[in-house]
């Protein structure tokens, strides 16, 4: 009896965070050639090259599966689309004509390439007009979010990207900026992933000193003004946390808000800002008292996306790396879901250290860095030291108050605003920081 052929295979590649008509274009023309196979990107994928997806994998998975002409739904685990290919040896694979200029040409190309190893073919279809998955994203974020969607974004941003990046925001303002700024880097995106709410910068914009001067009622109003008008997710910065029973409430309140977690500091006494280093009395908790704390507030957290992370003061004391390493384990031991390592050395050496010991341990969270002394440092070389989240934790205040301190200045010896106007924003740029229509 002649051999049954070997159905014809279609490989389709897309990200399918918002399926629109266009996507449904392409389906329809690959399901004309043959058995269709959508190569989904996962998050680590798409967070490669531009922001998280708003659905996680498994939430977009399931749609497409259930897009009339899909038969499979693989993970595409790369931008790149040779491994699957490789795999699959698919007879064709249909993508939009979109990628034939631009950061993808060089996909493509990888892909015709490929594909002429056993005689594939490339269909590209009419790019669908007036669908742009950018325009649909910006105007999905226009609406906002919701705390239990925002709640868990800080897990999934570490699951999707090796190094991830937080700025610090102490108002709506500077919550506009994290969100917002972005670069363009070879066809890619580069900002910021979240935001650092700072007890030091919280406390300077309100014109108190950096010792839990500002309680947590007042914060919480810092807070709300930001996830007002923003989406990333947020770590906050507890200090010590307060006495165990004080930091449960603190992480309930948290998870009301929407934020990712908490960072608590293994310090007693009297708060005093950890850049003085030995400068200052300061005196570090038992790892016993620390992980009674991480303890309550984990049985105080209601979600599993909340995390709350250990931060370890012994570099800061001068009390060496077995120290630190010690209390790691520990805290981990107690449940910690990250660990921040802080030094205020000019070098990332200390940090380095610890880093690699830190690696071989075997039982590991994430590892969190604030290179505010050792600023010299670049995020690649803190990614080496096994570093998976840096903080930029108090910059865009710090860079604030000299431009005021320079336009009030310049006020009072011209007797006028106009020699300040090349450091001011325009009356009509202000405006349109928040445009109006964002809000009806």
């Amino acid at each position: 009896m002649p051999s049954e052929k070997k159905p014809t295979t279609v490989y389709v590649g897309m990200s399918a965070d918002l399926v629109h008509p266009g996507h449904l274009n392409i389906l329809r023309e690959a399901r004309k050639l043959g058995r269709v196979v959508v190569g989904l990107l996962t998050d680590r994928a798409i967070a490669s090259y531009k922001r998280l997806p708003h659905m996680t994998f498994e939430q977009r998975k399931e749609v497409v599966e259930n897009l009339k002409g899909v038969d499979e739904v693989v993970a595409q685990e790369t931008l790149d689309y040779v491994p699957n290919l490789e795999a699959f040896r698919p007879d064709y694979v249909v993508h939009g004509d979109d990628w034939r200029q631009g950061v993808q040409k060089q996909t493509r190309q990888r892909v015709i390439d490929t594909l002429a190893q056993w005689g594939g073919e490339l269909v590209e279809v009419p790019y669908t007009p007036d669908v742009s998955s950018t325009q649909l994203n910006r105007s999905v974020r226009s609406f906002g979010t919701t705390p239990g969607r925002r709640l868990g974004l800080l897990r999934r941003l570490l699951d999707a990207k090796p190094m991830v990046r937080l700025m610090e925001a102490h108002n709506g303002l500077t919550g506009l900026i994290v969100e917002n700024v972005v670069r363009e880097e070879a066809g890619q995106r580069v900002e910021f992933d979240g935001m650092w709410l700072s007890s030091l910068t919280d406390s300077t914009a309100k014109g108190k000193p950096d010792i839990e001067a500002v309680d947590v009622t007042s914060r919480m109003q810092t807070l709300s003004d930001i996830v007002e008008v923003t989406t990333k997710p947020i770590l906050y910065d507890a200090d010590s946390g307060g006495r165990p029973e004080q930091f449960a409430f603190t992480v309930r309140t948290l998870e009301r808000f929407g934020v990712s977690g908490a960072v608590i500091e293994d310090k007693v006494g009297s708060k005093r800002n950890s850049l003085y280093g030995t400068e200052v009395a300061q005196a570090q908790a038992s790892i016993s008292d620390m992980a009674e704390k991480i303890q309550v507030g984990n049985r105080a957290k209601l979600t599993t996306e909340f995390m709350i992370i250990a931060r370890i003061e012994s570099l800061i004391l001068g009390q060496g790396q077995d120290d630190a390493l010690e209390r790691a384990q520990g805290y981990i031991e107690a449940g910690a879901d990250g660990i921040l390592i802080h030094s205020c050395q000019r070098t990332v050496d200390e940090v380095a250290e610890f880093g690699r010991r830190y690696q071989q341990l075997a039982h590991r969270v994430p590892l969190i860095a604030v290179p505010s002394s050792y600023n010299e440092t670049h995020e690649k070389a803190l990614e080496e030291c096994g570093v998976n989240v840096v903080i930029y934790a108090n910059h865009l205040l710090r860079s604030a108050y000299p431009a005021m301190v320079n336009t009030a200045q310049s006020i009072l010896e011209h007797r006028r605003s106009k020699e300040a106007d090349d450091q001011l924003l325009s009356i009509k740029d202000i405006l349109s920081l928040v445009p109006e229509g964002d809000w009806l």
